[in-house]
């Protein structure tokens, strides 16, 4: 038993409240901090370091507050108030696993190169307009919400929803955020490419400012993205079993 589960929650909420409900809230914040914070600080960092340097620093910081979020989630997702149960309904499953599969795409978009992300060549900050931008500017915002809305429909609980509200809390700030430090690098070459996306999910296609070109999708990153989800898939079976065992 986790020791934090013996704190008496306070009167003025219910018994099903658990502290896990606060506790998976800190660990939002406290990711959201480093992540956002180290982000705000990389012109400042690499001057400092290097540009390969300070992809490391930042990767040794939210890699591993970013796991220790996922496993707690795993371990308690259960935890609190049922809102609804629809796991007996039928095809319920393969919609959520098909709307997290999507949310996969948008999450990890192929826009990044991955030796920069792996800081074999030097991090750079870039001005894209191609693949998955088209669809929308910011797509891990849009992932973060299809991948909550799945989860949400298949667990239903009170522990899913403070998980779900943080996480596209994050997300929506980030919009702010990212185009904050972009359009502060590049000024009106970022104006122009924001009046040509939108945060919305086709709607610069709509609107006839992006027209999709499908063979900007056949990058290795969206290979990786499939290959990623096949062994999600596979695994996921005695994924969940093992991190329940780690007692966090």
């Amino acid at each position: 038993m986790n020791p934090l589960d013996l704190i008496p929650i306070s009167p003025r909420f219910p018994n099903w409240f658990t502290t896990s409900h606060f506790i998976m809230a800190g660990l939002l914040v406290i990711f959201a901090v480093a992540h956002s914070g180290l982000a705000a600080l990389r012109p400042w960092g690499e001057a400092k370091i290097g540009a390969r340097l300070y992809r490391v620093f930042f990767a040794l910081v939210s890699l591993p507050l970013a796991i220790g979020m996922i496993l707690y989630f795993f371990n308690h997702r259960y935890d609190g108030l049922q809102l609804w149960q629809l796991q007996d309904v039928p095809g319920i499953k393969a919609v959520v696993w098909g709307l997290s599969a999507i949310s996969f795409f948008f999450l990890y978009p192929a826009t990044f190169n991955l030796l920069e992300i792996a800081a074999i060549q030097k991090p750079e900050v870039h001005l894209y307009e191609t693949g998955i931008i088209r669809i929308t500017r910011h797509p891990q915002f849009i992932g973060q919400i299809i991948w909550c809305f799945a989860h949400s429909l298949w667990l239903g609980t009170s522990f899913m929803m403070v998980a779900s509200a943080g996480l596209i809390l994050h997300h929506w700030f980030g919009i702010w955020h990212g185009d904050r430090r972009l359009a502060s690098r590049y000024g009106q070459s970022f104006t122009s490419l924001k009046s040509r996306t939108s945060v919305i999910p086709f709607l610069a296609i709509i609107q006839g400012q992006q027209t999709l070109d499908w063979m900007e999708f056949l990058r290795p990153s969206y290979l990786g993205v499939m290959v990623f989800i096949g062994l999600l898939w596979w695994a996921h079976p005695s994924l969940i079993p093992a991190v329940s065992n780690l007692g966090w």
